[in-house]
């Protein structure tokens, strides 16, 4: 039997666009011809896989369907949530509907997930199919690049799942990661049975209204609309909170592999620098008297560069009235000002310059410094910089 990958494609994305009113869910941002969701359908398109389902809700039906066109997925079924209720009722009722067999291996994924090297993740699916029973969950692990209090971990004996750790501070993460704790990656393996007797004994609410929910839900041309009524009357639970911390019968699947859940600036800027020779173009290079930038990414309300400041180069002390700026340093050691405050960053390092804020880079030493940014706002030009310090004479 096939696997069967269900795409849970409901989130906001608000983490990336704070005070904005109107923001782009993650899945659907334009990264340079590709999107999170486009990349994640291209993934089950692998011969492992049976036709995907996608959980969603009405305000992004139409993107879903653009995406699945776009693609050439011809078959699939999309489950309209007509509420928000986190994660739990959306598994729960994409399993019940009635074309899944009791015992088929349901896959899920969530659709802004970066996953590099499918090829070793796939494997690793399709290997501990056999293990899958009517009661036992497997969850994938990603081996921690660095501490990072921004996802979840896992302690692990004998593959099986002893603990949860909800975002903790970096030094508890740096604790985890010696004790071979690994990143929660938010993606489930198990069969429809397991999830159906885990929610019964564990979640009776959820399953009872899911259950109902599905059962008088509308269909048409592919599309499950699930009913009102019994869907707000389930439980807004996490799938971690409602079965995952009761059950005790979680595997884990440790991968080495490439992801991101590209959920901040941090690691959007990083994954452009990673990529930056595939978005490098010579009439996108701008020299300054301190050093150069190349514009590597234009997107919608976003602009990605890589910043060159040259030894003893030193940009003008300034502000922004239309953005803020994200950055993350790549090479170096610039001595930063952000109001009343100066101090170094080291590689690796990242800081928010908040809109408004008068900040300045300098780069004392004798090696280059070479840092990402990420501007976020409305007006994206160099006309939006306000100088009030330069020792290049450019203060008007």
């Amino acid at each position: 039997m096939k696997i069967r990958p269900v795409i849970l494609c409901g989130g906001a994305g608000t983490r990336l666009w704070p005070n904005a009113k109107k923001h782009q869910a993650k899945q659907f941002i334009d990264f340079g011809n590709w999107t999170l969701l486009g990349k994640t359908l291209e993934r089950v398109k692998a011969s492992i896989f049976d036709a995907p389902i996608i959980s969603t809700n009405a305000k992004y039906l139409r993107q879903v369907k653009q995406h699945l066109k776009k693609h050439k997925i011809r078959k699939f079924k999309i489950v309209l949530e007509p509420a928000k209720r986190n994660t739990a009722p959306a598994i729960l009722s994409t399993a019940l509907i009635k074309d899944i067999p009791n015992e088929q291996p349901l896959m899920f994924l969530a659709a802004d997930h970066l996953i590099e090297k499918v090829g070793l993740f796939n494997k690793a699916i399709k290997k501990n199919q056999k293990k899958l029973t009517h009661n036992n969950i497997f969850i994938f692990g990603i081996k921690p690049t660095m501490p990072s209090s921004e996802f979840g971990y896992f302690l692990t004996r004998n593959n099986k799942v002893t603990r949860f750790v909800e975002k903790p501070k970096e030094a508890r993460a740096k604790q985890i990661i010696s004790k071979k704790g690994y990143w929660n990656s938010g993606m489930f393996y198990l069969r429809k049975d397991s999830i159906i007797n885990n929610f019964k004994k564990y979640q009776p609410n959820i399953y009872r209204n899911c259950n109902k929910a599905v059962t008088k839900a509308k269909y048409k041309s592919n599309v499950y609309y699930l009913n009102k009524q019994a869907f707000t009357k389930a439980t807004a639970k996490s799938f971690d909170y409602a079965i995952l911390e009761k059950t005790k019968d979680i595997n884990a699947i440790k991968l080495d592999i490439p992801w991101s859940d590209l959920g901040s600036w941090k690691e959007i800027c990083k994954m452009y620098g990673r990529n930056k020779r595939q978005y490098f173009k010579k009439k996108n290079v701008f020299h300054r008297p301190w050093g150069s930038y190349v514009n590597l990414f234009n997107g919608k309300e976003f602009l990605i560069k890589e910043l060159y400041v040259k030894p003893k180069g030193i940009l003008s002390l300034q502000k922004h009235h239309h953005r803020a700026e994200h950055w993350v340093v790549t090479q170096g050691k610039p001595k930063i000002t952000l109001n009343k405050k100066y101090f170094t960053m080291k590689p690796d390092e990242t800081i928010f310059i908040p809109l408004g804020s008068i900040h300045r880079i300098e780069n004392p030493y004798k090696k280059p410094v070479k840092i990402i940014e990420a501007q976020v706002g409305s007006i994206l030009k160099e006309t939006d910089i306000v100088r009030y310090q330069d020792v290049y004479g450019r203060v008007k």
